[in-house]
């Protein structure tokens, strides 16, 4: 141990706990030793420790009231209480005082040391071992990129890297860090190859190898949960990602049991026009185009990408034969989350509520054009963060809330996830092309083969088609399309954004959650 940690002991009997206290020197710690609550106090106010031990049942001034003296002061340390009493409501009193432990005597000393460690050294410890583990784990993932067989094996792996991602990044030095991004490049690398293998033949109906894609889910995974007489919510959290999910899901695990918790592939582009609409409508993009022109627009289209959700929801609704009572809102400002809470009510009415929150979206596309956003999200952990945040204070949680005492389920899931970018791609198009850093579509493209996923006839992906020489081209892993005006302009500008449209795990794969109430 190499710091020394130094703990304050109070206790009328302290006399008595000569060999526990022998017991902890011998480990390293050192012990200051006090008879009473007014002594104890004395000490806090002229000496600082790292946890402090109190005996509940001291005359005078008791542990309790010491308690509430000590916090006054110096409300960061831990304090362990520790009684004779098994009465719940000193528990209770203790516990509402902010205790960090609760000892009963008679107290061993591997008891008093294990309070201690898990206090003073659990950070150290955990960082050890998430050391430890993830370097015993780091070759079977490796591995796992060469065995790669299909969509799940892949939906497994990376739902590997981020479960390993989230804990080092909960460790005080993430030290492993780099180590662990240079290994989703190398997922990512090996991603793109099977994408450019297999997404081509996932686009026939009957290929028993397809991964559930977008215009999929709501007929597989919404629709047989809609029962007459009991609401159904269906949340879509624009540009949401698997390690945001698992970021948020210990605010929501009070109110909520898992009942089904998987993933989904989205399809290409993985944006909002494409991916979002197909989710809704239950159609491929090009099948969207041919059967209603009318709701159908353009990426860069001057009418907007996704003005026509709720009509494309009701065609599913249709097609699928479901003649149900349902509501479809989609909340990007602040007075449309306020609104959907008070009109909640009327929900209860309805077999089906699919609401759209568009706050991911904007945070991901505002931190490309604003410096204050930016600075927020530095990397991966601060975007997290950022998300977890706006939820916790978000109309969204407090809808969750409301839904929970409706005694209502809800189905939370995502269009597609988002990337963080930080190569550029050289790519030449005419003035028609579309201007999203991910993905491009048009005529007469020019760029160097190799690091893109191209489709050269677009009805093969079940894309529309904009002229007779359109064709797609997907940028992968952490790859931007750059034009070579102004280049180095735009390649500052753009470097280091979370963007999407294009092919890699994270914007891909993505997480569907089934949610009962408790």
């Amino acid at each position: 141990m190499s710091q020394k940690f130094k703990i304050l002991w109070a206790d009328d009997e302290i006399d008595l706990l000569k060999p526990h206290i022998l017991f902890l020197e011998q480990k390293g710690y050192e012990i200051t030793t006090v008879n009473s609550g007014v002594d104890a106090i004395e000490e806090v106010e002229q000496k600082n420790f790292d946890v402090i031990f109190l005996d509940e049942m001291m005359p005078g001034m008791t542990g309790l009231e010491t308690l509430q003296q000590i916090k006054q002061m110096k409300p960061q340390v831990p304090v362990v209480m520790i009684t004779k009493s098994e009465e719940e409501h000193i528990m209770d009193d203790a516990i509402g005082g902010k205790i960090a432990d609760y000892l009963i005597k008679p107290i061993n000393p591997s008891q008093i040391l294990l309070s201690v460690k898990k206090l003073l050294q659990n950070k150290q410890l955990i960082d050890e071992r998430t050391t430890q583990s993830y370097q015993q784990d780091f070759m079977n993932i490796s591995m796992a990129f060469d065995d790669a067989e299909d969509h799940q094996d892949w939906a497994d792996i990376y739902r590997k890297l981020t479960y390993w991602e989230m804990q080092i990044d909960d460790t005080e030095n993430k030290n492993m860090l780099p180590v662990l991004e240079s290994q989703k490049i190398e997922a990512n690398a090996n991603f793109s190859k099977f994408i450019k293998e297999n997404y081509l033949s996932w686009m026939e109906e009957k290929n028993p190898e397809k991964p559930l894609l977008s215009h999929q889910v709501m007929k597989q995974k919404v629709f047989p949960h809609i029962k007459e007489k009991k609401p159904l919510f269906f949340i879509v959290i624009d540009n949401f990602r698997l390690d945001q999910w698992e970021d948020i899901e210990s605010i929501i695990s009070p109110y909520f049991n898992i009942k089904d918790k998987g993933t989904y592939y989205s399809i290409l582009p993985t944006t909002t026009a494409f991916a979002r609409n197909a989710l809704f409508s239950g159609m491929m993009p090009m099948d969207m185009a041919k059967s209603h022109p009318e709701f159908w627009e353009d990426e860069d289209s001057d009418e907007g990408k996704n003005n026509f959700e709720e009509e494309w929801l009701k065609i599913n609704l249709e097609k699928n034969r479901l003649p149900v009572k349902s509501s479809y809102n989609k909340i990007i400002q602040t007075h449309q989350g306020k609104a959907v809470l008070e009109q909640f009510h009327t929900f209860l009415q309805n077999d089906l509520n699919v609401l759209v929150y568009n706050f991911v979206d904007m945070v991901s596309h505002a931190r490309t054009d604003m410096k204050m956003i930016r600075e927020l999200a530095p990397d991966e952990s601060a975007y997290r963060s950022l998300t977890t945040s706006w939820f916790e204070h978000s109309s969204l949680f407090e809808l969750l809330k409301k839904i929970h005492d409706a005694g209502a389920e809800v189905i939370i899931t995502t269009d597609h996830g988002t990337k963080r970018v930080n190569k550029p791609y050289r790519i030449i198009g005419d003035k028609n092309v579309t201007t999203n850093l991910r993905y491009k579509q048009g005529k007469n493209l020019n760029f160097e083969a190799g690091k893109v996923f191209e489709i050269k006839k677009p009805e093969d992906a079940k894309l529309p088609r904009l002229n007779v020489s359109s064709t797609y081209v997907f940028a992968v892993e952490d790859y931007f399309f750059a034009y070579p005006n102004n280049y180095n302009y735009y390649v500052n500008f753009y470097k280091d954004t979370f963007q999407h449209g294009g092919v890699s795990l994270e914007e891909m794969i993505i997480p569907i959650v089934h949610l009962s109430p408790k």
